[in-house]
């Protein structure tokens, strides 16, 4: 996904000189054709996070577009306030782009994951939180970005994710995408978990099982349309996520929930990392285990529920 948001944003700034791009001390030779066609419009702003979403917020108060580019949990984490009051308090259009995200970079250990972003930006009134299902999904995601009237935080993946949609889909901030249609459960999936929500409801077709797919691209705001159409007709509504159990998509969703349960019949099961630090370095895969985020688990847990 990097490599897609790496090119989309290269041809944007052909054509838009508004333009910013600022990076972390990372993605140098990634961006090495944005700087041949924008010069002068790249900064790397070294290992000084909270700097550069400063930065990025004097650059947008300028009428320019930035873009603040670097691994999800030292964009989030470390920088929450200059987010929170630089940001989010002013209202300015700066785009946040995190990479890496979840449990990506679970080779590194726990320093890198970013399992609780969401959750926190989702608090920040004004601040859009987006988490795009592949790079199909992200092009037109970052369109819709730099359209939206306040900041806006995108979480990506870092290489090599599952294709999932055949052709671009059209993306809309505050709108989810039916990937799959289906009658007694749906999943709703969050950024890069949507290739294994594919997975899961194919197996869960094979045990009879009628299962629908939804890309919940915009965590906020959340498409509550499509929560009244599959919480009145299904009879299971998991929502799944490589972010905590807490603060992420399954929160948002049980909190429409709780305040619409009399026109909804299905039940929520939700899927997500536990509320507890992994203390191992291993691969996505097996930390997804850990996780019980496989396919095999998610089938069983919702058969269960049907």
């Amino acid at each position: 996904m990097r490599n897609a948001f790496a090119d989309e944003i290269t041809k944007i700034a052909q054509q838009r000189e508004d333009i910013v791009l600022l990076s972390g001390d990372i993605g140098n030779r990634l961006f090495d054709k944005f700087k041949e066609v924008a010069p002068g419009r790249f900064f790397n702003c070294g290992v000084a996070e909270a700097n550069m979403i400063s930065v990025a917020a004097g650059i947008a108060a300028s009428g320019l577009r930035p873009i603040c580019y670097t691994i999800a949990s030292f964009l989030t984490y470390r920088v929450i306030e200059q987010i929170r009051l630089d940001l989010g308090y002013h209202h300015q259009r700066a785009i946040l782009v995190g990479t890496g995200a979840g449990l990506s970079y679970a080779s590194l250990g726990s320093t890198h994951h970013s399992v609780e972003d969401m959750g926190m930006l989702r608090l920040i009134p004004g601040l859009a939180v987006l988490a795009p299902g592949d790079e199909k999904e992200l092009r037109p995601a970052l369109h819709a970005a730099l359209e939206y009237p306040g900041p806006v935080y995108i979480r990506i993946g870092k290489k090599g994710e599952p294709v999932v949609h055949e052709t671009e889909p059209k993306f809309e901030i505050g709108k989810a995408l039916r990937v799959r249609e289906g009658k007694e459960v749906w999943i709703l999936a969050l950024g890069n978990t949507l290739p294994l929500a594919m997975e899961a409801a194919t197996q869960l077709d094979s045990r009879g099982v009628g299962c629908g797919v939804a890309s919940m691209g915009s965590l906020k705001p959340l498409d509550t349309r499509i929560l009244s159409e599959i919480f009145g007709s299904a009879r299971v509504v998991a929502t799944l996520e490589e972010h905590s159990v807490l603060g992420g998509l399954g929160t948002a969703v049980a909190e429409w929930l709780a305040a619409n349960a009399a026109a909804a019949k299905a039940k929520l099961v939700s899927f997500g990392t536990p509320d507890e630090f992994l203390h191992a370095t291993t691969h996505q895969s097996s930390a997804r285990a850990w996780a019980g985020l496989t396919a095999e688990n998610i089938t069983d847990r919702i058969a269960k529920s049907v």
